[in-house]
C-alpha cells in the first residue's frame, strides 16, 4: 500500500509493506516486506531496510544506514552519517550504521554515525548513543549507559545468607551454577574456603582481578570456546549476565562466599560495579586469544554448531 501523497522513487519494496502520506524514498533504497513507514519519513539512497520494520513519523534514514529485520524506530529518532559535517561538503563513503535484528530505538533518540546497535537492544527515549550498543542491552541517558539487559531473568534468590556447608544452585542458563561456600565466624572475624577436587569445578591455571571499575562501565562481553571461569566478588558487588544463546540470567555477586561457575560457550557480561568492587576470576587455562569469542553472532554460530 502506497499512499497517494507519498513520493516513492524505488521499486525495491517487499510484499505487504505500507507507506503512508508524505513519505519520500529515494531511488537507491531497498525496503523489505511487511514494513510500516509512517507519515513524514524520509529515506535516502544507500539504505537497506529489512522485513517487518516499523518506522514512526518524523524519522530520516540517511545514506550508510542498514536496518535489519524486526527493528522498531520511534517517532523523531535522529540518525547521523557524517562525524564532521560541513555545508556543501560530501563524503565519498559514509560510515556504516547498523541496527541489528529486533532492536528498538525510542522516540527522540540520537544515534551517532558508524555505530552498531546490537540485536534486540533497547534504546530509551531521548538517549544519545555515542558508541556501539551490545546485543540485548538497555541504554538510557546522554551519553548512553547500560542499565540492564532485555529478556533477561533475574537469578533465583541465594539459598541463604550463610551456609554451614558448600552448596550449588542452578541459575537457568546451561551449565552455569552459583556456588555457596561455608562461612566460619568467631571473635577474630569470618572465613570462607573451597577445595580443588571437592567443591571447585576445575583446577585453575591463572587468575586475574578487576577493580576500580567505574559503575557505568561494562566488562566481559565475550565467551570462551574451551576455558572455564569462576568468579568471586571478594569485596563490594557487581552483576553478571550469562547467556547460553537461548536463555539469559542476571546474578548479583555481593558476598565473598558466593562464586559463579561459567563454563565454555556462555556469553558473560559484568556490570553494575560498586565503587569498592574487587572481582576475582579463576580460569582453567592460560590466556589464549584464539579461545575468545568476541562477536555475539560468532558466538551464536558456535553454539549452533555444537
Amino acid at each position: 500500500m502506497i499512499h497517494p501523497n507519498a513520493i516513492v522513487e524505488t521499486s525495491a519494496i517487499g510484499k505487504d509493506t505500507r507507506i503512508w502520506a508524505f513519505v519520500h524514498i529515494l531511488p537507491g533504497a531497498v525496503i523489505g516486506a511487511d514494513c510500516n513507514l509512517c507519515d513524514h519519513v524520509f529515506i535516502e539512497n544507500d539504505v537497506i531496510i529489512g522485513d517487518r520494520v516499523t518506522i514512526k513519523s518524523g524519522v530520516q534514514i540517511w545514506d550508510g544506514i542498514t536496518v535489519e529485520d524486526d527493528v522498531f524506530i520511534g517517532p523523531n529518532a535522529t540518525f547521523t552519517n557524517d562525524p564532521f559535517p560541513r555545508s556543501k561538503q560530501f563524503l565519498a563513503h559514509y560510515p556504516r550504521t547498523t541496527l541489528h535484528q529486533g532492536a528498538s530505538i525510542g522516540a527522540n533518540a540520537t544515534i551517532l554515525p558508524g555505530l552498531s546497535i546490537g540485536q534486540y537492544a533497547m534504546i530509551g527515549a531521548g538517549t544519545v548513543v555515542t558508541k556501539n550498543v551490545p546485543p540485548f542491552a538497555i541504554v538510557v541517558g546522554n551519553p548512553a549507559r547500560i542499565i540492564g539487559y532485555a529478556d533477561t531473568e533475574q537469578s533465583a534468590a541465594p539459598l541463604a545468607e550463610k551456609t554451614p556447608a558448600a552448596a550449588t544452585q542452578d541459575v537457568g542458563v546451561n551449565g552455569v551454577q552459583l556456588y555457596h561456600f561455608p562461612v566460619i565466624e568467631d571473635l577474630r572475624g569470618s572465613l570462607t574456603f573451597a577445595e580443588i577436587n571437592n567443591n571447585l569445578p576445575f583446577i585453575p591455571h591463572r587468575f586475574f582481578m578487576t577493580f576500580n571499575v567505574p559503575s557505568k562501565e561494562i566488562r566481559g562481553e565475550h565467551a570462551h570456546r574451551a576455558c572455564h571461569q569462576f568468579l568471586v566478588c571478594v569485596k563490594g558487588s557487581c552483576a553478571v549476565v550469562v547467556d547460553d544463546g537461548h536463555h539469559r540470567a542476571e546474578i548479583t555477586l555481593d558476598r565473598p562466599h558466593l562464586g559463579l561457575h561459567i563454563p565454555p560457550l556462555i556469553w558473560a557480561t559484568e556490570y553494575k560495579y560498586s565503587p569498592d568492587a574487587v572481582l576475582l576470576v579463576f580460569a582453567s587455562d592460560i590466556y589464549k586469544e584464539e579461545d575468545y569469542l568476541r562477536d555475539y553472532n560468532d558466538f551464536l554460530q558456535e553454539v549452533e554448531n555444537q
